[in-house]
C-alpha cells in the first residue's frame, strides 16, 4: 500500500515505474502528454491501482517463492538434524541394551554354577551314604553267618515301589496341594526365576524328612519291618536325585546335565512338563516321569510332539 500511495501522489515517479525493463506496463494503456492532469487524473489513479495490484502481485509471488525455498531449506536442515538425533539415541539403546543383556547372562551363568555345585555336592553326598548304608546295614546283619533273605528282598523291593510310587504321590500332591492351598510356595516356580534358588525348593527339603527318618529307622533296627522302611527312605532317595536332575537341569535348565539330553525317554518328559507350564491342558500333566502317559489321556499327544520337535531345534541351534 505504501507504493500504491508514493506514486498517486507523483505523476513524475510513475514513468521509471512504467517503463522499466521486465515490467508489465504493457498491460495499461500508456499515458499522453496531451491530456490535462486534471482530466485523466482519474484514468490515471484507475490506470496505478491496476498496474500496482498486478506489480504486487508479481512481488508476492517471488516472495513467496523465495520464502518457500527457504522453508524447504530450513526443513532439511530440521530433517537432517531430527535423523542424527534418532540415530545417536538408537545407538544409546542399542548399547544399554547389549550391557543389560551381557549383566543377565553373567548372572545366569553365575545362578547355573551355584545350583550345579549345590546338586552335585548334595547328590553325591546323599548317593554315597546311601550306598554306605545298604552295605554296611547287611554286613552288621550278616555278622552272625545267616544271610537274612526276606529282609533284602523286601528292602529292594520296596526301594523300587517307593520309587515309583512318589511319582504318584508328587502327581496328587502336584494338583491337589501346590496348585491350591500350597500356591502361594509353588507360585515362584511359575514365575521367572530371581536367583539360584526359588521358595518352591522347600518342597524338596520337605520330601527328604521322611526319607532321612525312615532310613535312620532302618539302618539302626533288625528285621523286617525295619528293612522294609530301610528300602522305603531308599526308593525317595533315589526318586528325589532322578526327580532333580530331570526336572531342574533337563527341563529348566538350571545347570547342565550331559548326554541325559539327548535320551528320547527323557526328552519325551521334559516336553510334556513344558506343557504344565503352559496351561494348555488344564495343567496336565501333573507327574514328570508319566507325563506323556497322562497327556495321551487327554488328547495332547500332537502337542507333544510339536513340543518335542522345537527343543530338537533349539538345541541344534544353541
Amino acid at each position: 500500500m505504501a507504493i500504491g500511495l508514493s506514486i498517486v501522489g507523483s505523476s513524475q515517479s510513475l514513468l521509471p515505474l512504467l517503463h522499466r525493463p521486465g515490467s508489465i506496463s504493457f498491460l495499461c494503456r500508456p499515458v499522453h502528454r496531451r491530456f490535462p492532469v486534471y482530466r485523466s487524473k482519474k484514468r490515471r489513479e484507475k490506470s496505478l491501482t491496476i498496474c500496482v495490484i498486478l506489480e504486487e502481485r508479481e512481488l508476492s509471488g517471488v516472495q513467496t517463492e523465495s520464502s518457500t525455498t527457504s522453508t524447504s531449506g530450513e526443513n532439511d536442515v530440521i530433517n537432517i538434524n531430527v535423523t542424527q538425533l534418532l540415530s545417536s539415541e538408537n545407538d544409546d539403546g542399542r548399547q544399554i541394551a547389549a550391557t543389560r543383556l551381557s549383566e543377565k547372562l553373567a548372572r545366569k551363568k553365575s545362578e547355573r554354577f551355584t545350583y550345579l555345585i549345590a546338586a552335585v555336592m548334595s547328590s553325591l553326598g546323599i548317593t554315597s551314604m546311601a550306598i554306605m548304608a545298604v552295605y554296611y546295614r547287611f554286613y552288621w546283619q550278616m555278622e552272625g553267618g545267616e544271610v537274612p533273605v526276606t529282609e533284602m528282598l523286601g528292602t529292594f523291593a520296596l526301594s523300587v515301589g517307593a520309587a515309583v510310587g512318589m511319582e504318584f504321590w508328587a502327581r496328587w500332591a502336584h494338583k491337589a496341594l501346590w496348585h491350591a492351598s500350597l500356591w502361594h510356595m509353588h507360585e515362584s516356580h511359575h514365575k521367572p526365576r530371581e536367583g539360584p534358588f526359588e521358595l518352591n525348593d522347600v518342597f524338596a527339603i520337605i520330601n527328604a524328612v521322611p526319607a532321612i527318618a525312615l532310613l535312620n529307622f532302618g539302618f539302626f533296627h533288625k528285621g523286617l519291618v525295619p528293612g522294609l522302611c530301610f528300602g522305603a527312605g531308599l526308593g525317595i532317595t533315589v526318586f528325589g536325585i532322578a526327580y532333580m536332575f530331570v526336572h531342574d537341569g533337563l527341563v529348566h535348565k538350571r545347570f547342565p546335565v550331559g548326554p541325559i539330553a539327548d535320551v528320547p525317554y527323557f526328552r519325551r518328559v521334559a516336553s510334556a512338563h513344558k506343557l504344565h507350564h503352559s496351561d494348555k491342558f488344564e495343567g496336565v500333566p501333573y507327574g514328570l516321569f508319566l507325563g506323556p502317559k497322562e497327556l495321551e489321556e487327554v488328547g495332547g499327544l500332537e502337542e507333544l510332539e510339536k513340543e518335542i520337535n522345537r527343543r530338537i531345534k533349539s538345541s541344534k541351534g544353541s
